[in-house]
């Protein structure tokens, strides 16, 4: 079967050979590593006030990433087989560029940057403050549009593959800003929870894929990283100490159980790159995310000595 429209051709004929320089560098504003550096520095950055609202962008972007993986593998549909421009025929000081902006390996269908793309900067404008709302969504749409256009252009995708990837990422959005509206109090909770549930129901099509299981173990890691950050600013409201409350021992216990239990994968799977290196990534998502609340927090000794496992 084919999903291809014939746009790429007429693209390609008035084209210049120049500009896949410039469509390999905008479609890194979808590309995995700059998202992730993009969501964790607003995360970071954010002011205690508003830490769970980052914490659900950084939650629905793991979900995100769990999510295209796992698509991917059901429909398991090859990409286009033709390319923008052969790399023979560029300067070949500008080669590795070409390979690292311009290829893409793996199924096509939907696309990850259009997914992703599009879950990031629509959440980034309803979380930021900058400008006015209309104007946030307005950037966000030209943003995603841009690097839509880009997949396409550079051959490595079919107009289908990223209107699938839009499309898929808005109903996402809607479904689990549905959840998070629901309960306003657990916004950052719930984005982690998504997580982790996305990430276990990609794991059913992925079976042993490497990107699936290493995102589990980031997302549990994530969790528990926000069930320890909640923890510690439950704790500066003066709702301690943690033995005298059901719910921060629930919390603290799960997190606490959690954290052990990448600790010993990590240990006991060292042999096996994968099912360690998703412990590994787990222990450093819960670090990341634990590690702001606990900088600016005064109570990190209550919680080591309310903890429920030191009280027993």
């Amino acid at each position: 079967m084919t999903r291809g429209i014939g746009w790429f051709d007429s693209f390609r004929a008035v084209a210049p050979d120049w500009s896949v320089v410039l469509l390999g560098l905008v479609t890194q504003l979808g590309d995995v590593w700059f998202l992730g550096f993009l969501v964790g520095v607003v995360y970071w950055a954010a002011v205690p006030d508003r830490r769970d609202e980052a914490a659900t962008v950084l939650g629905v972007t793991l979900a995100g990433l769990s999510l295209i993986t796992g698509l991917k593998e059901v429909f398991a549909l090859s990409r286009p087989d033709r390319v923008f421009v052969a790399v023979e025929t560029l300067p070949e000081t500008v080669h590795p560029l070409y390979r690292a902006t311009a290829t893409a390996t793996g199924y096509g269908f939907p696309s990850g940057h259009a997914l992703m793309s599009t879950i990031v900067y629509l959440s980034l404008a309803e979380y930021l403050s900058v400008g006015t709302r209309r104007q946030r969504y307005l950037g966000a749409a030209g943003i995603i549009t841009a690097v839509s256009f880009s997949r396409v252009a550079l051959g490595v995708h079919y107009l289908v593959d990223v209107i699938a990837g839009v499309a898929v990422a808005l109903v996402f959005l809607l479904l689990a800003a549905g959840l998070c509206d629901r309960y306003p109090d657990h916004r950052g909770t719930i984005g982690f929870a998504i997580a982790v549930g996305v990430a276990v129901l990609s794991l059913v099509p992925a079976r042993t894929d490497p990107d699936a299981v290493l995102l589990f173990g980031t997302s549990l890691g994530a969790f528990a990283g926000w069930q320890l950050a909640v923890l510690v600013r439950d704790l500066e409201a003066g709702n301690g100490p943690i033995r005298t409350s059901r719910p921060l021992i629930a919390r603290a216990t799960v997190a606490a159980l959690v954290v052990v239990g990448l600790a010993a994968v990590t240990v006991s799977y060292w042999a096996v790159p994968v099912i360690a290196g998703s412990g590994l990534l787990g222990l450093a998502a819960a670090a990341f995310v634990t590690a702001p609340v606990l900088y600016r927090s005064d109570h990190v000794g209550d919680l080591v000595r309310g903890s429920p496992i030191r009280s027993q």
